[in-house]
């Protein structure tokens, strides 16, 4: 396996019709989306976008990466929004700053976003929510930092 540096990395991406994350100097492709993936992240967005009008805060959906530097990484979460002047006037492809970060679940992608993603996403200092949207039953999983970094579930089914 090749290793890329993260400029590379970017540059590559850039050009590539293929979505990869970056691992550590590794590119890891993106598998498709299914038609309820999108729908369910598009209604989201739009919802988001009418709710943080005159915020200063942005939802980004699917094509927008996340940085991680301290630990060599970039993600496409589904969708995040960042209310920090930093991103807001980056000409960057992408995002340092999340308060908020979501993954719609697929079945390819579940363990790894609950897991190592997850863990990962901790180290962001700003990021207050992290949600998990289930696409086969009305389920969401939302994660709230808490005083101490303490990460608080709460569960939402239909009916909620």
């Amino acid at each position: 396996m090749s290793y890329f540096t993260p400029e590379e990395y970017l540059e590559i991406e850039r050009i590539s019709p293929i979505k990869h994350e970056y691992l550590q100097g590794q590119m890891v492709a993106m598998a498709g989306a299914s038609k309820a993936h999108v729908i369910i992240t598009g209604n989201l967005c739009a919802l988001l976008v009418n709710h943080l009008r005159g915020t200063g805060c942005i939802p980004y959906a699917t094509d927008i990466k996340v940085r991680l530097p301290s630990l060599n990484l970039f993600y496409y979460p589904d969708l995040a929004v960042t209310c920090d002047d930093r991103d807001r006037i980056s000409n960057e492809d992408f995002i340092l700053y999340p308060k908020l970060i979501v993954e719609v679940l697929s079945d390819s992608t579940e363990a790894f976003d609950r897991g190592d993603k997850f863990a990962d996403y901790k180290m962001i200092p700003q990021l207050e929510e992290y949600v998990l949207i289930h696409q086969k039953q009305i389920l969401v999983e939302r994660f709230e930092r808490k005083f101490n970094n303490l990460w608080v579930p709460q569960i939402y089914r239909a009916g909620d």
